[in-house]
C-alpha cells in the first residue's frame, strides 16, 4: 500500500478514535428492530440467492469495519448460534464494541483492531461478511473486495454498500469546500466541526449548499457525529451503479441483489405501470440487473447507499422461481415464516386481528423492503397461525383454510380442495415476494 493510502487509513482511524460510530448508547438493543434484523440475517440473502432456508448455527460471520459494535450486536441477535468476528481500524471503537457485546451477554464474539486489508492474518474463512458503511471510505475498493473474497467460503455472501454519487452530490460539494478551507487537512475536531457548521448555518436559506444539506441532525446533541460522517468524512467517495458492477466484475464477484430490492424497481416510478410509453414497454421487462438499477438511480436518486449482496460466481443453487412452479412442486413445498416475524408479539397481534375480525397489516411488523402497506384479510391470515409452531407443508395450511372458510362466500357451495389450494397458493406467492414467508422444495 502506498504512502497516500496509508495516510488516508490513518486519518480514518484517528477520526473514529475521536468519535466512535455508530453512537447508539451501550444499553440500546436492536431486538425490537425487525427491519434491521431482517437485513442482517443470513437467511435473507441466502434465500434470495438459493431459495433455501439456512440454519445460522455454527456459521462464522465477519463484521468488517464494525465501529462501536452496534452492527455486530444486530448480527449476533439476528443469527442465533453464529460466531461474530469484528474488525476495525479504531482501537477506541473496538474497545466499545467489546463492552457492548459483553453488556448484552453475547459470548460467541471476538474483536480485533485490524485493517480490512489485513483480514487474512486472522486465518479464518467466513459464511457471511458484513461490510457496512465502510467500503466507500477505503483508498482501494477493488483491493478491499479482493481481500474479502479471499476469506469468503465458497457459498458465503458479502453485504457491502457504497455512497451514491447522485444522492450525496451536495454533501460531496460541502466536503470539497471544507477541504479548500483546510478543515480536513488533519483529523477534524471541535474547532473544525464548529467552523463547518457555522459556515453552512450562516448562509441564506435559499443558497443551495444550505438548502440541500442543512437539517435538524446538525443541531442536536449528536451534531458533531453527524458533521463528521457527512460534512467532514475522511475518504468519503461517491459511486454509481455502473461503478458498483464494474468493481464486482473486476474482482470476479457475482451480484445477488440489492439489500432493499423492492425499493429499486423502475416500474414503480411510472404513473401507470400497465400503460408505459412504447419505448419502456418494449425494453424495460427484459433489462439486466445493472441497467434496471442504473435507470432507477438516474430517474430517482433517493437511496443514500448502493446497498448490495454479492458472492462467488456460479455457486447459486439451480432453482425454479416460485412463480413458475408446477402443481407437483407446490404440493411438495414446505412453508417457513421469516424468523423476524416468528415472535410472540406478531402472533398476538394476528390473534387479536382474527378475534376482532380486523385486517392484519403484516408490514407494520416488518416493513423492509416494501413500497406500501401489506394487509391481509383476517380470515385468510388465520391460515398462517400454524407457521408460528414451525415450518408447515402447504397442505396443512389448505386444510386450515377449509376449516376456517368451508363455504364459497358467493355460491355458498362447499369450497373444493382445489379451490382452497389455489387460494393458499396465491396468498403464499404474494407474501413470498416480500420474504414474509419462505418456500422451500425438499432436496
Amino acid at each position: 500500500m502506498d504512502t497516500e493510502a496509508s495516510d488516508l487509513l490513518d486519518k480514518i482511524r484517528q477520526q473514529f478514535n475521536w468519535y466512535s460510530y455508530p453512537w447508539y448508547p451501550l444499553e440500546y438493543s436492536p431486538k425490537g428492530d425487525a427491519n434491521a434484523l431482517f437485513i442482517h440475517n443470513l437467511i435473507t440473502p441466502y434465500y434470495l440467492r438459493n431459495q433455501r432456508v439456512i440454519d445460522t448455527t455454527g456459521k462464522i460471520i465477519l463484521d468488517a469495519g464494525c465501529g462501536s459494535g452496534y452492527t455486530s450486536l444486530i448480527l449476533a441477535a439476528a443469527n442465533p448460534g453464529a460466531t461474530i468476528v469484528g474488525i476495525d481500524l479504531s482501537e477506541v471503537s473496538i474497545q466499545k464494541a467489546r463492552e457492548r457485546l459483553k453488556y448484552h451477554q453475547f459470548e460467541n464474539v471476538e474483536f480485533h483492531t485490524l485493517s480490512i486489508y489485513d483480514v487474512q492474518t486472522l486465518g479464518l474463512t467466513f459464511d457471511y461478511i458484513n461490510c457496512d458503511e465502510t467500503l466507500y471510505l477505503l483508498p482501494d475498493l477493488h483491493q478491499a473486495l479482493q481481500v474479502l473474497k479471499a476469506v469468503l467460503k465458497p457459498e458465503g455472501i458479502i453485504r457491502g454498500n457504497l455512497h451514491s454519487l447522485y444522492t450525496r452530490t451536495h454533501i460531496f460539494r460541502a466536503q470539497n469546500l471544507f477541504k479548500l478551507m483546510g478543515l480536513m487537512d488533519s483529523n477534524p475536531e471541535e474547532t473544525e466541526i464548529e467552523t463547518a457548521l457555522q459556515t453552512i448555518q450562516s448562509l441564506k436559506d435559499d443558497v443551495p449548499l444550505k438548502a440541500f444539506i442543512w437539517s435538524s441532525k446538525f443541531e442536536g446533541k449528536e451534531r458533531y457525529g453527524a458533521a463528521l460522517v457527512n460534512l467532514l468524512m475522511q475518504g468519503d467517495k461517491g459511486f454509481t451503479i455502473p461503478d458498483l458492477f464494474a468493481a464486482l466484475k473486476t474482482t470476479d464477484l457475482e451480484f445477488i441483489s440489492m439489500v432493499n430490492w423492492r425499493l429499486w424497481e423502475p416500474l414503480d416510478l411510472f404513473q401507470d405501470p400497465e400503460n408505459l410509453p412504447l419505448f419502456w414497454a418494449m425494453n424495460l421487462p427484459d433489462l439486466p440487473d445493472e441497467l434496471r438499477l442504473h435507470i432507477f438511480e438516474l430517474m430517482c436518486p433517493v437511496h443514500r447507499l448502493l446497498d448490495f449482496w454479492c458472492g462467488h460466481p456460479n455457486v447459486a443453487k439451480s432453482v425454479t422461481p416460485v412463480q413458475q412452479w408446477q402443481m407437483s412442486e407446490w404440493q411438495r413445498a414446505k412453508v417457513y415464516l421469516h424468523p423476524q416475524l416468528a415472535t410472540k408479539s406478531v402472533w398476538e397481534d394476528l390473534v387479536c386481528s382474527i378475534n376482532d375480525h380486523d385486517s392484519f397489516t403484516i408490514s407494520q411488523h416488518l416493513s423492509a423492503p416494501i413500497m406500501a402497506p401489506v394487509t391481509l384479510n383476517s380470515l385468510m391470515a388465520n391460515c398462517l397461525l400454524p407457521l408460528w409452531e414451525g415450518p408447515q407443508p402447504i397442505q396443512a395450511l389448505v386444510n386450515r383454510w377449509l376449516a376456517v372458510q368451508p363455504l364459497d362466500p358467493i355460491t355458498l357451495e362447499p369450497r373444493s380442495e382445489v379451490q382452497a389450494f389455489e387460494e393458499i397458493k396465491s396468498l403464499l406467492m404474494y407474501l413470498e415476494t416480500y420474504l414474509y414467508v419462505l418456500l422451500e422444495l425438499p432436496a
